[in-house]
């Protein structure tokens, strides 16, 4: 590709790598999805909930890609989409006032929310917004010290589904912690993945994420069992007696699931990025098939 004939807005499309989206949406879908179970559903609130997970990805995306540079993580052997920094699209600085402008947005709504359900909305935004900046910068990045996975799990997972939940319903039911943990398993994935590509590149630049602590083939083992354990979540749940049966209409996305678990376990580099955007819509499809499954219901 020429970058050089790249217009600004194209470059910060690059930046803020559109692909990775879906996957933050689906938590908030998932935990309007337990909302409309429970005969709560909220529009407006979860819109704003969808607009401030899209733009805590989008600055996290953002801010990976300048401090990642800085750190000497970023380099033109890497198998990844291309990073504006590294590339030289855009100025550090330029791309640090981007990160903070987007993350003023992700506020913004979140005075929304925060109005209509008190000050812990407010609580919960400031510590997402620091754990975003504190994935690869500060001084200690959490993705550089083998702590990504469990980062993403828990915001990307627990916080979504149940500040999704409640923001709108004002409590958190038993549902939206139960199906927050497959929603973040399924994300963590994802990471992986990502990490499972990077691994020789992430350990020749000392950034020591899980896969470069633990090696390829345990990464493919705690990429299935992500994967695995999202999906027997469900019937676990239907046995409880906490989700119905219907939701087992979530299966449906394993068609996609499997397509990418064969890529991670037989590919390595480059090609791993199909793995990547399969897993990422595993995510997304998954929580959508799971609140079609509640309105069968």
């Amino acid at each position: 590709m020429n970058y050089e004939k790249l217009s600004p807005a194209k470059i910060w499309w690059l930046a803020i790598r559109p692909r990775t989206l879906p996957a933050a949406a689906s938590g908030v879908v998932m935990g309007s999805a337990i909302a409309w179970k429970d005969n709560s559903f909220q529009l407006l609130p979860a819109l704003a909930a969808l607009f401030v997970a899209l733009l805590l990805q989008i600055g996290s995306n953002v801010a990976n890609d300048v401090y990642d540079f800085e750190r000497g993580a970023d380099t033109v052997e890497r198998h990844g989409p291309v990073r504006v920094t590294q590339a030289r699209l855009l100025t550090p600085a330029q791309v640090k006032r981007g990160m903070w402008v987007i993350f003023g947005l992700a506020a913004l709504c979140g005075l929304y929310l925060a109005y209509v359900r008190g000050w812990v909305v407010i609580l919960i935004g400031v510590v997402a917004i620091i754990s975003a900046i504190a994935y690869t910068g500060g001084p200690f990045p959490l993705g550089y010290h083998g702590l990504g996975d469990l980062f993403v799990f828990i915001f990307f997972g627990l916080v979504a589904v149940t500040g999704t939940y409640y923001v709108q319903v004002a409590s958190i039911s038993n549902a939206a912690w139960w199906m927050a943990i497959p929603v973040g398993l399924i994300i963590t994935a994802i990471l992986v993945v990502n990490n499972l590509r990077d691994i020789e590149n992430d350990r020749a630049a000392g950034k020591r994420t899980l896969a470069v602590l633990m090696g390829a083939k345990a990464s493919r083992i705690e990429y299935v069992l992500c994967v695995g354990i999202a999906y027997l979540t469900i019937p676990l749940l239907i046995v409880m007696n906490i989700i119905p049966f219907a939701s087992l209409l979530a299966w449906l996305s394993l068609p996609i699931a499997i397509k990418s678990t064969r890529i991670v376990f037989t590919q390595q580099g480059r090609p791993l990025n199909a793995a990547l955007a399969g897993t990422g819509q595993t995510a997304l499809v998954y929580s959508i098939l799971f609140w079609a499954g509640i309105l069968f219901s």
